[in-house]
């Protein structure tokens, strides 16, 4: 897998899900992209009884491409481990009543997973060994997900591990998963260690999409671009960048969420593969998708709430696309002059510094690659 030693969550939490005999709960907090998928797909696979042809191992992610990018990290590091299969709960892999599965580890999204569990009954929620909440705090703390998370989790034997996993933790969030998680283990970081160090950060003061646009062309002729992901907060935004770019001679592909199951899976694969440079998308691809190649995030616009507020979590999953496991990677924030004091609570928020760039200024654009 190309790992040459665990990082510091791979060697706290595997103490906790592998070491110990009997299985503890775990509610872990980690940077982006430091192998937290590594940690509880190895927990899973060490659960498993292979030669128990039934579902042992729930994994509940919050969008199709996450959970998909799980099943293959799972089914990569357990090629190995004879007789463990995986299977895949989500929208457009549709079983019949009484299909029988004999696949161990059920990875999924939570609306197609409670329909195998509750309305198909394609699998015994009571023999369930490990269940994992991927980004858990946003399966906990949106209604849709929360409900379905949780009615899943109540029919769960007693001995069942619980394992939640995410990068944020806002205190209310952790406050009930500690309710739901039985005498959990935690693993949470200050806020000061949320912030990405391995990810440099700035921003352009733009007056309107036409200047942001004219900033990230800048980008292009100033800096060598290997992979980058261009996030927008609209629809309508991304599909208005994808048209601009596309016209201008750019390799880009636009992932949203209107997209059918397969056109999504077909994207992601084409830019994990490297055929297209760019990825332009809304939030759909902020939460965990992990491309190796990408070292540049451009938020387009910078994320707000249903408040207009600064979303915090959403803006620290979103540069978390660069940098891997400890890489470099560059943020670039496109920000409209009166929607500065966003950047400014982001800054106090992680109390970090995002330094200004001047986008004429291609001299200092050229100097970020060094």
């Amino acid at each position: 897998m190309g790992f040459n030693r665990p990082s510091k969550i791979q060697e706290t939490a595997l103490m906790v899900l592998i070491l110990y005999s009997r299985p503890q709960n775990l509610i872990a907090q980690s940077q982006s992209g430091t192998g937290k998928t590594a940690a509880f797909a190895l927990a899973m696979l060490s659960r498993v009884n292979p030669t128990e042809r039934f579902p042992q191992c729930l994994c509940l992610s919050p969008t199709f491409e996450l959970a998909v990018q799980t099943g293959q990290v799972i089914e990569k590091m357990g090629k190995f481990c004879v007789n463990i299969g995986v299977i895949y709960a989500v929208r457009g892999n549709r079983l019949p009543r009484k299909t029988i599965i004999e696949q161990q580890i059920v990875i999924g999204t939570p609306g197609t997973l409670l329909d195998w569990c509750f309305k198909l009954k394609l699998l015994d929620v009571k023999k369930i060994r490990v269940f994992v909440l991927d980004e858990a705090d946003v399966m906990i703390n949106k209604q849709n997900f929360s409900d379905q998370s949780i009615r899943i989790q109540r029919v769960l034997s007693p001995d069942c591990q619980m394992l939640l996993f995410s990068a944020t933790f806002e205190d209310p969030v952790l406050l009930f998963a500690q309710r739901i998680v039985p005498d959990p283990n935690i693993i949470k970081l200050r806020r000061e260690e949320l912030t990405l160090d391995n990810i440099r950060q700035y921003y352009f003061v733009c007056e309107n999409n036409e200047d942001k646009y004219k900033a990230l062309c800048n980008i292009y002729g100033s800096i060598t671009v290997g992979q980058a992901i261009i996030f927008c907060q609209t629809r309508k935004n991304a599909k208005w960048l994808a048209l601009q770019l596309s016209n201008d001679g750019h390799q880009v592909s636009l992932l949203s969420g209107e997209l059918t199951v397969e056109q999504r899976a077909d994207i992601i694969q084409r830019f994990r593969e490297g055929k297209h440079k760019v990825l332009i998308t809304t939030n759909v691809c902020a939460r965990g998708i992990d491309v190796k190649q990408v070292t540049i995030v451009v938020n387009f616009s910078l994320p707000t709430n249903l408040e207009d507020f600064a979303d915090f979590d959403t803006y620290l999953h979103r540069i978390g696309r660069a940098g891997r496991f400890g890489k470099k990677g560059v943020a670039f924030n496109m920000v409209e002059r009166h929607k500065l004091p966003l950047l400014l609570a982001i800054e106090e928020h992680f109390k970090t510094a995002i330094k200004y760039l001047d986008p004429e200024d291609m001299d200092m654009l050229e100097k970020l690659e060094n």
